[in-house]
C-alpha cells in the first residue's frame, strides 16, 4: 500500500500471497481482491507482468528466480502475458466468499470497535455508525476476530491435583569462566604459533612436547595444518618429527606427507624424513618420490658451493636409507638407474663416489 516497500520485496510480498493458496480451486484465495486492485493501477511493466502471470499461468521456472532476476531480465518489448477477465473474475470471487458469510462476501467485518471508546462488548449503534471508512469496507476477505471474555478458572475438584506456585526467589549469577578458554591445548596452540615463526627455546620445546605426550587429541587442536608445515619443518625439526607420528593415523597424512615431499630440499627436511623412516613404515611411493626430489633440486642448483653441500647431504642421506633397508635398489629398478646415474654425475664429490661403491656392492 502507497509503495511502502522496494519493488522487488512487493515481488516477495505478491508471491507468498499467490503461493499459499496456489492448490486451492481457482478464485477462493482470499487475497485475490489484494491483486485486482494493484492490476488496476498504473503498475511499472515488469511489476505487471508478474502479476498478470500470478493470476493466469504462472510460468514453471518462475519458483527458481529471484525478484532481482525477473526485473532484471524484463524485456519492455516483449508481449505482455495475456490479460484474464478481471471482471469474472471478481463475481467469481464474491460468490464463493457469499458461502461462507454474509460480512466477508463484501469486507465490512461485523464487529467494529470505537476508537474513542473501544470496550469489550461495544455493539454498532446509529451513534458510532459515522465511525465506518473505506478501509473497513475493503475485499479483505479475513473471518473477522470476535471479542470474546477469557473463560473462568474452574475449581479444582477434591480428588484432582492442584497446581502449586511455589514462592521462590532467583538470584542471577554471573558465571566468570565465560568465554574465556580454560581449555589447557591453549598454551600448546600459542607455542605452536611461536614454531612456525622461528626456533623455540629449548624449554619450550619441553614443553610442547610434554604437552602432546600427555594428550595425543592435543595434535589435533594445535593449529598445525598441512600448509603450515614447511614452517615448523625448518625452524623446529624436532617438533615436526613428533607431530607428525602422532599424525600417522590420522585420514590427513597424506596431505602432510604430499606437503613435506614437494617443499624446497634442505638438510631439516631431510632430517625429518629419515627419522619418520626409522620409526614408521612410510608409502614406498612417498620414499621415492622424495629422493627424486632431492636429485632434481641437485641437478638444477646454479651455485656449485651449494650443489656440492647438497649433494653430499642426499648422499649421506641415501646411504642411511639404502643400510637401513628402508629402501631396496635391487627390487626398484628405475630408482636403482636414477641414483646411479645421479652417483657417476657428482662422482667428483667424495661422498657420491661412496654411494657408487656401495650400489656396485649390492648387484
Amino acid at each position: 500500500q502507497d509503495r511502502a516497500i522496494s519493488l522487488s520485496q512487493r515481488f516477495f510480498a505478491f508471491y507468498i500471497l499467490f503461493d499459499l493458496y496456489k492448490s486451492d480451486a481457482p478464485g477462493t484465495n482470499p487475497f485475490l481482491p489484494i491483486f485486482i486492485d494493484e492490476i488496476k493501477k498504473d503498475l511499472e511493466g515488469c511489476e505487471r507482468n508478474f502479476l498478470l502471470h500470478l493470476l493466469s499461468y504462472p510460468p514453471k521456472d518462475l519458483p527458481k528466480k529471484s525478484p532481482e532476476e525477473l526485473i532484471s531480465q524484463h524485456d519492455p518489448d516483449a508481449s505482455t502475458p495475456p490479460e484474464p477477465d478481471i471482471e469474472a473474475m471478481q463475481q467469481d470471487y464474491l460468490k464463493k466468499m457469499g458461502a461462507t458469510s454474509g460480512f466477508l462476501q463484501f469486507g465490512v467485518s461485523p464487529v467494529l470497535l470505537d476508537p474513542d471508546h473501544a470496550t469489550a462488548g461495544a455493539e454498532l449503534t446509529d451513534d458510532n455508525a459515522d465511525i465506518l471508512t473505506e478501509d473497513e469496507f475493503s475485499m479483505i476477505g479475513f473471518e473477522p476476530s470476535f471479542v470474546r471474555p477469557i473463560p473462568q478458572l474452574l475449581e479444582p475438584g477434591e480428588d484432582e491435583v492442584c497446581w502449586l506456585h511455589p514462592e521462590t526467589e532467583h538470584q542471577i549469577m554471573w558465571d566468570n569462566t565465560m568465554c574465556a578458554d580454560s581449555s589447557k591445548g591453549q598454551q600448546v596452540r600459542e607455542l605452536m604459533a611461536k614454531a612456525f615463526k622461528g626456533p623455540l627455546q629449548s624449554t619450550q620445546q619441553a614443553t610442547l612436547l610434554s604437552e602432546l605426550e600427555t594428550d595425543s587429541k592435543l595434535v589435533y587442536q594445535c593449529g598445525l595444518t598441512p600448509k603450515r608445515l614447511p614452517e615448523l619443518v625448518e625452524n623446529n625439526p624436532g617438533i615436526a618429527i613428533e607431530t607428525l607420528l602422532k599424525l600417522m593415523s590420522s585420514s590427513h597424512i597424506t596431505e602432510y606427507l604430499q606437503m613435506l615431499v614437494n617443499m624446497p630440499m634442505s638438510l631439516h627436511s631431510m632430517e625429518v624424513v629419515n627419522r619418520l623412516t626409522t620409526a614408521v613404515d612410510l608409502p614406498t611411493e612417498f620414499v621415492h618420490l622424495y629422493i627424486s626430489n632431492c636429485i632434481s633440486s641437485c641437478e638444477n642448483i646454479k651455485d656449485k658451493y651449494m650443489q656440492n653441500r647438497l649433494v653430499r647431504l642426499v648422499c649421506v642421506f641415501l646411504q642411511s636409507l639404502i643400510r637401513n633397508k628402508i629402501i631396496n635398489v635391487q627390487v626398484h629398478k628405475d630408482l636403482f638407474i636414477e641414483v646411479q646415474a645421479f652417483c657417476i654425475e657428482f662422482s667428483r664429490i667424495r661422498e657420491a663416489a661412496g654411494l657408487f661403491r656401495l650400489l656396485k656392492t649390492l648387484e
